[in-house]
């Protein structure tokens, strides 16, 4: 299906591109909060006819519009109505968990016509795994609709003994409407005349009280909080159209993806599945904004802290001081159907949370944020030791104990993304490299942190305990024969050796030395890995290569922006900056300049070939261009040190980008870098940080 989705903060509504929620669409399109359905039928006709699309735009983010027209309707000879006599056209938003459809219909028939618009709406109340087809189970019934003056309510009462319910409103008098949905409006309109009915949607669960506003005003609110929200945001200008365009879609769709819980906002994974909090995506997106919104971050890991694991659950593969993987809020979940309430089955998210919280410490010098997460702090690295290394080796692994839980815990979590060069499968407990790369970036800033709080025996402990992996994983990981490290160990710590992606995130941790960055960095931009659009997650010629694979040699945008990201801090600027140009230009491959979730990994010749279910937009896809300006820029702020780490490299096509109001500690930061040949010149427009810049 070709869809259109519109998101606000925890409310999404999946159309096609009419504008229509086809009832029974094996795709799930649908009127979704909490993981539930409110909406799974929703069809516009004329005269009983299916309309005719003329455009679908979503280009705003925030809201979407679709202009269509009637069909030729003729009947025993006479002309109902003629081709292209009436415009429809929907105007859509989400404010404040209400939906809000405005319909208008102008007449371009010569002569006054009339014809009758009608609407045709339902509610099943799926939980969203029953709609995707994952998952059975017992769940509760729908009540008898309720059809009142101006108003029709849909009514479900949930196995979790919660009701749900959807009020559909309207602005004017139906000619005729029936409780089973079917609301109908005569209209008779002289020559360009027309007519706007809005309708509401609000989905209520439980006893909540939604208000809603008058249309007008409501879109006003919204418009006025991405103003907000662009007022507050760090400004890029670039003299490359299509980066330009990838930077400002990336803030826009940032935008439509954050959510606030009650402890501030941060970013869900992507639409139209994964509007929920994800601990890895979640924690990545945040970092990929870091550079742009600070305080993002900070939402991020209240969220994120608030969830923390608190005992051992092999059910929900929980254990204590554990950052959860997901968590849903539907039927299935609140019944114990699902183990998602939280889930904690991932191996990255723990040590990510502390990444994170150490980076925005760099960026914004905010210790005493630090301090109010310091218990949490505690308890994630006495998971990384206790619970994450299994076995006491040094390394931490994963291995599934939930019965409904996911096999594979890192990104790569299909079931065939851990596979041995002789395409054999690894088998649990496995370690993944980049988790290593994590779990020392971890420890290492952690150290830094506790030793500016005069906290030193915990810092110095820290320091021997990265000092100690890091020797180990390269005696462990390191592959000679390929001259590059492998993708993880398997239960019987030998090397699964197939050439990944995911050495590559280890180059942002410090955990290689220079030589061997190098190494990968060179792998990783070679024929083999990459393909001109960017760099695939599987290389070509090992036996799990598949360029439409989901993870074995795909291209994920967010994958590459954070190895970008390590080459650029490991001074390997040319393989950077060729990884950015390839993405960049696979951009013009995809609607409104918007990186999806993944792509196919064929070579680049041609368009890029999109995946067939990627979702879009996606959080740490939208947040891959931001990352190209701090690697552009090779900006790395450290407050804690009172300096910036500032040394640019633009990649070909780009010979000018200027950055305005980024956040770094006590003010902000102005840039300008101009390509001049085979040099570039520098200019610092404003430094308001309190910090050394360091070139």
């Amino acid at each position: 299906m070709n869809y259109r989705v519109i998101k606000e903060n925890d409310l999404f509504l999946l159309t096609d591109e009419k504008g229509n929620i086809p009832e029974n669409h094996p795709y799930g399109p649908g009127l979704y909060t909490k993981d539930t359905r409110f909406l799974s039928k929703f069809d516009l006709k004329i005269n009983d006819e299916e309309p005719i699309l003329l455009s679908s735009e979503a280009e705003e983010n925030y809201a979407a519009t679709m202009i269509l027209t009637n069909p030729h309707q003729e009947k025993g000879g006479e002309v109902k109505l003629w081709r292209e006599s009436v415009e429809l056209k929907r105007k859509r938003f989400i404010f404040d968990g209400v939906c809000y459809e405005a319909i208008t219909a102008k007449n371009y028939n010569p002569k006054r016509t009339a014809f009758q618009i009608s609407l045709h709406v339902d509610a099943d109340f799926h939980d969203m795994f029953i709609v995707r087809g994952f998952q059975d189970g017992n769940v509760g019934k729908k009540a008898a609709n309720k059809l009142e003056k101006n108003h029709l309510l849909l009514t479900y009462d949930g196995a979790d003994d919660i009701k749900r319910q959807t009020k559909i409103e309207w602005s004017s008098e139906p000619s005729h409407v029936t409780e089973e949905g079917d609301i109908r409006f005569n209209l008779d309109l002289d020559h360009e005349e027309e007519r706007t009915i809005v309708f509401t949607f609000a989905p209520i669960v439980g006893n909540e009280t939604l208000v809603v506003y008058n249309p007008q005003e409501a879109l006003k609110k919204l418009q006025s909080s991405y103003e907000e929200w662009i007022g507050e945001t760090t400004k890029v200008k670039t003299d490359n159209p299509t980066l330009q365009r990838l930077i400002d879609r990336g803030i826009g769709d940032l935008r439509v993806l954050l959510t606030d819980l009650g402890y501030g906002k941060f970013p869900v994974a992507g639409l139209p599945w994964f509007g929920v909090p994800f601990g890895r995506d979640s924690l990545i997106a945040a970092l990929q904004m870091l550079p742009f919104n600070p305080e993002v971050a900070k939402g991020t890991l209240k969220t994120m802290a608030s969830k923390q694991g608190e005992a051992k659950d092999s059910w929900h593969d929980e254990e204590p001081g554990k950052i959860m993987h997901e968590i849903r809020f539907g039927e299935l979940a609140n019944t114990g159907q699902i183990p998602f309430t939280p889930y904690y089955g991932t191996i990255d998210a723990t040590p990510l949370f502390l990444v994170l919280l150490s980076e925005y410490v760099k960026w914004t010098g905010d210790l005493v944020f630090f301090t109010e997460l310091e218990t949490n702090v505690e308890r994630a690295l006495t998971w990384i030791d206790k619970y994450g290394d299994r076995d006491g080796d040094l390394f931490v692994e994963y291995h599934q104990e939930s019965s409904k839980g996911i096999a594979n815990q890192g990104w790569k979590d299909s079931g065939d993304s851990i596979v041995h060069r002789n395409g054999d499968y690894a088998k649990t407990p496995i370690a993944l490299s980049e988790v290593q790369g994590y779990v020392y970036q971890a420890k290492e800033s952690m150290a830094a942190i506790y030793g500016k709080l005069e906290k030193l025996e915990k810092a110095d402990r820290l320091r021997r305990e990265a000092t100690k992996l890091k020797d180990a994983f390269e005696k462990s990981f390191w592959m000679e024969d390929q001259g590059y490290y492998a993708l993880a160990l398997d239960q019987d710590k030998k090397q699964v050796g197939t050439v990944t992606s995911n050495p590559g995130h280890v180059l942002l941790s410090g955990l290689l030395n220079q030589n061997r960055a190098k190494t990968v960095s060179d792998m990783l931009v070679s024929e083999k890995m990459f393909s001109g659009y960017g760099i695939r997650t599987m290389g070509k010629g090992e036996a799990g290569y598949n360029p439409i694979s989901y993870h074995n040699g795909t291209i994920w945008p967010h994958d590459n922006s954070l190895i970008i990201l390590g080459m650029s801090k490991t001074k390997n600027h040319v393989q950077a900056a060729t990884a950015m140009k390839g993405l960049i230009d696979s951009a013009l491959s995809f609607e409104y300049d918007r990186l999806p979730e993944l792509f196919c990994g064929y070579d680049a010749k041609g368009k890029a070939v999109k995946y067939p279910v990627a979702c879009s937009p996606q959080a740490w896809a939208a947040g891959t261009p931001l990352l190209f300006v701090q690697a552009m820029l090779g900006l790395f702020p450290d407050s804690l040190n009172g300096s910036i780490e500032y040394c640019p490299q633009l990649p070909e096509g780009v010979n000018e980008v200027e950055v305005k109001d980024m956040k770094i500690g006590n003010g902000k930061l102005s840039v300008r870098v101009v390509k001049d040949g085979e040099q570039f010149r520098t200019e610092i427009l404003e430094n308001s940080t309190g910090l050394l810049i360091n070139s």
